[in-house]
């Protein structure tokens, strides 16, 4: 049936059965509509003389305009004496798409291409980027997001997700794509920040706990190491020998290995370098460690926790001992930490290496007096 296709037409047409309408506009074109579905393509004879038909992709994702536009490029693609299909399942890989992505519509459009492109080239590109376009399956994005959450990195996770997500969609309204094969699925966590904080007690059970719900004795270390230095598991699992110096008690982490890409330096504690001396090199991934957190869940007998949670809970046990908040953010890393909306990196330099000591040895004191089940909780206005 031809008919000719307007933007109406397209979002309201409707068929009992499989019915197929003829764009009048645009040679070839046409809409396939069914119960359950509306299906571009584009119909044309081949070298040979027999008709052939190749799918451009799925409406609303693919617009009546895009539709058109990718039909003309088939008619020019056989007016050069080329198939289409062949052309069009030539092998274009996750990456090449992102780099088209990136090129074409991230960096013209996005403010924040920068950081979409540092997360794609990060997160996706490593991972998946050999995947053909065309097999990209469910499955792979998985494998996108369990690395960012084996990193504790639950918001980056989420971010990557829509990524991926808008990059797909993208590509199905290009046609590089027939149909979007994430639909349907949802982001790795739900919206919102999480606040979860260990109470004493649940730090106390944490800790005594561990050994035999993780059987790993590096995995133990790492996340305890995590809760007394308030540093990222990903940062602590990547702990090496090139980066500590033993004698002044710091560990110096490089830009490289940081998630804000500054270099940071962590002073340790007592109860830090009883933890590090046993072994330096613990040769286990972040994912590794989330891993062992969601399998021993129900082996602690406490609240759902993750191994960023004790990073969140280190800080906060801080603040609770009166560290002040700019301490707790050069502590943190986190080069964000304002004041009257006034970015205190911009103008003060002072690295707060004495006071990042003098909180974590606080904390790790306080943090001695919690497993054992005591201790007089002592805040920095009180010591002398």
């Amino acid at each position: 049936m031809r008919v000719a296709l307007t933007d109406r037409f397209v979002a309201t047409t409707k068929a009992k059965g499989r019915t197929e309408f003829f764009d009048a506009k645009t040679k070839g074109l046409s809409l396939r509509v069914s119960p359950t579905a509306k299906t571009w393509a584009y119909h044309f004879t081949t070298n040979d003389g027999k008709r052939a038909r190749l799918t451009l992709g799925s409406f609303p994702s693919l617009s009546l305009a895009a539709a058109r536009g990718l039909a003309l490029e088939a008619q020019a693609i056989v007016q050069s004496g080329q198939d289409p299909r062949i052309k069009k399942s030539s092998g274009m890989t996750v990456a090449m798409v992102s780099e088209s992505y990136l090129a074409k519509h991230v960096q013209p459009n996005l403010r924040s291409a920068r950081i979409v492109e540092r997360r794609i080239r990060k997160n996706v590109i490593p991972i998946i980027g050999n995947v053909r376009l065309a097999d990209l399956h469910r499955r792979d994005v998985n494998r996108v997001v369990d690395e960012v959450m084996g990193r504790s990195s639950p918001i980056e996770a989420n971010r990557v997700f829509g990524d991926v997500h808008a990059m797909v969609r993208w590509a199905v309204r290009r046609g590089d794509l027939d149909h979007d094969p994430l639909q349907g699925m949802t982001a790795p966590n739900p919206p919102g920040r999480r606040d979860r904080v260990l109470s004493d007690d649940e730090i106390r059970h944490f800790w005594n706990v561990l050994p035999t719900a993780i059987r790993n004795v590096s995995a133990q270390r790492i996340l305890r190491l995590s809760l007394v230095t308030a540093q990222r598991v990903g940062e602590v699992a990547g702990m090496n020998a090139r980066e500590l110096d033993l004698k002044t008690a710091t560990w110096n982490i490089p830009g490289a290995r940081t998630k804000n890409g500054h270099p940071h330096s962590a002073p340790l504690s007592p109860l830090a370098l009883g933890l590090i001396r046993p072994s330096v090199e613990f040769d286990l991934r972040s994912t590794i460690i989330a891993r062992f957190v969601g399998r021993a869940q129900a082996k602690f007998g406490i609240p759902h926790w993750t191994a960023h949670d004790l990073r969140r809970t280190a800080l906060t046990k801080m603040a609770e001992l009166g560290v002040a908040p700019i301490v707790l953010g050069h502590i943190a890393n986190h080069r964000t930490t304002t004041k009257a909306g006034m970015t205190l990196g911009v103008y003060v330099h002072h690295a707060y290496e004495r006071e990042k000591r003098e909180a974590l040895e606080l904390w790790a004191n306080r943090l001695q007096g919690i497993i054992s089940g005591g201790a007089e909780v002592v805040s920095i206005g009180g010591r002398r």
